[in-house]
């Protein structure tokens, strides 16, 4: 009897151990609190964490999670725009068994459905993406709710009646960012000009400058950009001939007033904030796609110098409010000619 009596509850320990290590964490639905441990959270930024865009919002939306949810964090940037790159980044953080990992940009949309499928016990979110499955989610921040603002503030507040556009790689939130600001621009002045560049670089100053160079030689006094740390390039050569800058992310306006007329607000850090917070209450919903557009006006927006005429202020508040009536549909698609510079 004594055999049975010790061999018996090493095999239901053994049974129970085995059950444990097989079976997932329900966390979808289920308040945090009631895990044991504190929330972790790792994201993937394909790029600098200091290059004054996109990049730069992630990484602050990261340092959100960690000092407003009490969140243990760890990142890891510099990584090229190149699925093996991003699925092996992803792959280190989720063997880390964290509660989520966050794919920072569209362009890893990819590389996070392909690396989900193997870690069904950790929640992936990719912001600005449009993926989704078992234990993924996307949530998109709409800033071509907010380009398509700046698009038509460009067209009532040009003097030369061409405005120019300038983005560097050619992802998905940049073509529909490109499209919504040359619908806001044909919206409200339907004769203006529209000259458009895809450069290949997001922070080339050197090369945006010099396509700034060629867009203001093609009449530009307005232009748009979609640049992470290579704006730069393109602020000293609106600079240089006394013309205006729109930014976009983040708010450039209060930064340099002195060149940007206008910004294109959209805060994509606030995307995997929100994904980790509602990670925590137990709102997180695995398989679907959040969006995130101007009714939430902390995160996506248009801000204007204060030197724009009150009558521009007042038709942009009008238009935002017929984008979020669904009054003004937001056309993200662009067909139409680009400037490509053959000696670059």
């Amino acid at each position: 009897m004594k055999k049975l009596f010790i061999v018996l509850p090493l095999f239901i320990f053994i049974l129970a151990a085995c059950q444990s290590k097989s079976e997932p964490k329900e966390t979808a639905g289920k308040p945090l609190e009631e895990e044991k441990d504190s929330l972790r959270v790792g994201m993937v930024i394909p790029g600098e964490i200091d290059d004054k865009g996109f990049m730069e919002s992630g990484y602050n939306g990261l340092m959100r999670i960690e000092k407003e949810l009490g969140a243990e964090i760890t990142y890891i940037d510099k990584i090229k725009p190149e699925l093996k790159a991003m699925m092996d980044a992803l792959t280190k953080l989720a063997e880390e068994n964290p509660d989520m990992v966050i794919m920072h940009g569209g362009q890893g949309s990819e590389a996070a459905q392909k690396v989900a499928g193997k870690y069904p016990d950790v929640q992936f979110v990719v912001t600005q993406g449009n993926v989704r499955g078992p234990n993924l989610s996307s949530y998109e921040v709409l800033q071509e709710e907010s380009t398509w603002l700046a698009g038509a503030a460009a067209g009532l507040l040009t003097e030369s009646n061409t405005v120019g556009h300038m983005s560097g790689i050619r992802v998905v939130p940049g073509l529909k960012g490109r499209a919504a600001f040359a619908d806001g621009l044909k919206y409200t002045n339907p004769d203006a000009e529209f000259v458009t560049s895809f450069i290949g670089n997001q922070d080339d100053n050197a090369l945006s400058k010099k396509y700034a160079e060629a867009q203001i030689e093609k009449g530009a006094d307005i232009i748009f950009t979609m640049l992470n740390s290579g704006r730069q390039g393109v602020t000293d050569a609106l600079k240089e001939h006394n013309l205006k800058h729109i930014g976009n992310v983040k708010d450039y306006v209060a930064e340099q007033p002195d060149v940007f007329i206008a910004s294109a607000i959209a805060d994509s850090g606030a995307a995997g904030f929100l994904a980790a917070k509602n990670l925590t209450e137990g709102k997180w919903k695995p398989n679907v796609i959040e969006k995130i557009g101007l009714e939430q006006k902390d995160i996506v927006s248009l801000s204007l110098n204060s030197n724009v005429p009150q009558e521009v202020k007042e038709k942009i508040n009008e238009l935002s409010d017929k984008i979020q009536n669904k009054e003004i549909e937001v056309h993200i698609e662009y067909d139409g000619p680009e400037l490509i510079l053959e000696d670059k």
